[in-house]
């Protein structure tokens, strides 16, 4: 394509026809940049993977979930578990129960629901897993731990001023780490009922232990000088953390829980995601996806840093998600597109377009990484095989967006 032709779209008119087409709400800010062209059955596994054989700040919540009638268990086998239907939020209520359907019977599927989870009174916003313990963070404010050996909830963490938009845990620390609005929650969750030991936020603050944050209001309310905190991530050895607020990442030392740096001046508009991996025990590897339609990667030992690369082509919408093994990473966009990189390199491998009818806000790799899941705001889930990328099986999970995904 050449500019010079009045027949050819520009890329933003490009993106206006997109956006008009998809009839999307808040799409990210459209920044000027320049354009690139294009370069077996499965046996029901039980529920415990032990035993199993195989400041510009934007959005302050992932994307509402649609009104949707549900028309019957087998369209919808997902969708208890994010669904906001329910209203058993007290503490103990809630039970992981088997799932079976005719459609599970009858086919050779890739995807196959074995079972639902039920005890959230909201929308759920974030899930990370070990082998043995579920977590699970939601709109109604709590993060649930869960026993996936026996099915029932262990127990639930309260306090938070909103929405509880990220869980993650340490099994190397054993603590773990919840966000809501401008604060990281740090729990020591070696004991029931488990308990708050630090407080950090967006400005780069600590506290011990839990300040009253808790506000009635559904509007979210950000204490002055704070903003919202979209993603954090954990180093391998549970020691750093990285928290994403508007276009800055944050870094802490963990043993200390102080700020020891940050990562800024790259991004135009608010880091919706993160990834990071070790290359030695005080060498990171951090990716950052931003509503700018960037992907960014550093190189972090300490103190401020600036982009190692700028990944290009960018998307052309925002980054909801990202996938990170070795050198390989994948991201997902607003744009409905799967972007596949070689981070050695820096060098763009395969774009998947229309990889979803919706939003790509969920990506996670199976145990192996050889395989790849992918989630969208439509509540499709897909199976692609992360080499080449074919796409392997999909099933209609939820009626609801699919905002995390973990295994």
């Amino acid at each position: 394509m050449t500019y010079g032709k009045k027949t050819e779209k520009s890329p933003l008119s490009r993106r206006r026809t997109h956006e008009k087409q998809s009839h999307m709400a808040d799409f990210s800010p459209a920044f000027r940049r320049k354009f690139y062209s294009n370069a077996s059955v499965i046996p029901l596994p039980s529920l415990s993977r032990q035993s199993s054989t195989e400041t510009t700040v934007s959005d302050t919540t992932p994307p509402n979930s649609p009104s949707a009638s549900r028309k019957s268990r087998e369209d919808n086998v997902f969708s208890r578990l994010t669904s906001g239907s329910f209203r058993l939020n007290k503490p103990g209520s809630g039970v992981i129960i088997p799932f079976s359907s005719k459609l599970n019977l009858t086919k050779n599927l890739p995807l196959v629901c074995t079972h639902t989870a039920e005890g959230h009174s909201r929308a759920i916003l974030s899930l990370t897993a070990t082998d043995d313990v579920l977590f699970s963070g939601s709109k109604d404010r709590t993060v649930k731990i869960w026993d996936l050996g026996t099915g029932k909830e262990i127990q639930s963490l309260g306090g938070h001023p909103n929405n509880v938009c990220v869980v993650r845990y340490s099994e190397y620390s054993r603590l773990a780490f919840s966000v809501s609005t401008a604060f990281v929650k740090v729990w020591d969750v070696r004991e029931n009922p488990a308990k708050c030991i630090q407080t950090l936020s967006s400005s780069g603050l600590s506290n011990s232990g839990t300040p009253t944050l808790n506000t009635p209001s559904r509007t979210l309310q950000m204490p002055q000088g704070e903003t919202q905190i979209h993603d954090i991530a954990l180093n391998r050895y549970g020691t750093t953390l990285f928290s994403a607020a508007s276009n800055i990442v944050r870094i802490w030392d963990l043993r200390m829980y102080k700020a020891i740096g940050k990562l800024s001046g790259s991004h135009q508009a608010a880091i919706m995601c993160l990834a990071v991996d070790n290359e030695g025990l005080d060498k990171n590897i951090v990716v950052t996806g931003s509503k700018d339609h960037y992907i960014k990667v550093f190189e972090v030992t300490g103190g401020t840093h600036l982009a190692k690369t700028n990944l290009k082509p960018p998307h052309y919408d925002g980054i909801q998600s990202l996938a990170m093994s070795g050198n390989i990473l994948f991201s997902g966009s607003r744009d409905m597109c799967i972007k596949k990189w070689n981070l050695k390199t820096g060098s763009h491998i395969q774009s998947l377009n229309q990889a979803h009818k919706d939003w790509v806000c969920a990506l996670s790799f199976l145990s192996n990484n050889s395989m790849l899941l992918s989630g969208c705001r439509g509540g499709f889930l897909k199976l692609w095989a992360a080499d080449t990328t074919q796409l392997i099986g999909e099933i209609k999970a939820h009626s609801a967006p699919i905002n995390a995904i973990s295994t």
